[in-house]
């Protein structure tokens, strides 16, 4: 493997790291943060936390589909022939279709919750039964991006593992 492909490789794996990480830290903060009886401090740390991890996830976004662009080129898995006929019938292109759809899903959710539900969730009042039913709402997609985060990892090991 040259040095561009481990450059490339080395970049993937840490904004994944870094991404997921980050993820998994905050779902295991999240019940500590619960304990805080004051409800308006405990929402402003949230609120504040993941403001700042949305803009570490974004960019880790922004690095894992520019790198995952770049090693697709470095392996020849590009261009019309590649996602037709035997490729997509082989182990690898099953589970690089698989690993892509499972990203598709994940920054869509990820989406859902950067955009629409955290931003309003930290903005609502606190206490309110509105405020907690979008607290409610973020937490679950965070969960579920999250877990949907491990499958895309599996599926990334998988590939290099022949798929």
């Amino acid at each position: 493997m040259s040095l561009s492909s481990h450059l490339v490789v080395f970049l993937h794996v840490l904004a994944a790291v870094v991404w997921l990480g980050g993820m998994l830290v905050f779902a295991l903060m999240a019940p500590v943060l619960r304990t805080v009886s004051n409800e308006e401090f405990r929402q402003r740390v949230f609120h504040a936390l993941g403001r700042r991890m949305r803009a570490v996830g974004w960019i880790c976004i922004t690095v894992l589909v520019g790198t995952g662009l770049v090693r697709l080129r470095q392996l020849g898995w590009w261009g019309a022939d590649v996602w037709s006929g035997p490729f997509l019938a082989s182990p690898s292109g099953r589970t690089l279709l698989w690993k892509l759809s499972s990203v598709v899903v994940l920054v869509a959710l990820q989406s859902v919750h950067d955009v629409s539900l955290g931003p309003r969730a930290g903005k609502a009042l606190a206490g309110t039964p509105d405020a907690r039913a979008l607290r409610f709402r973020a937490a679950w997609v965070a969960r579920v991006s999250a877990v949907v985060g491990v499958v895309v990892v599996w599926f990334a090991v998988a590939l290099t593992r022949g798929g």
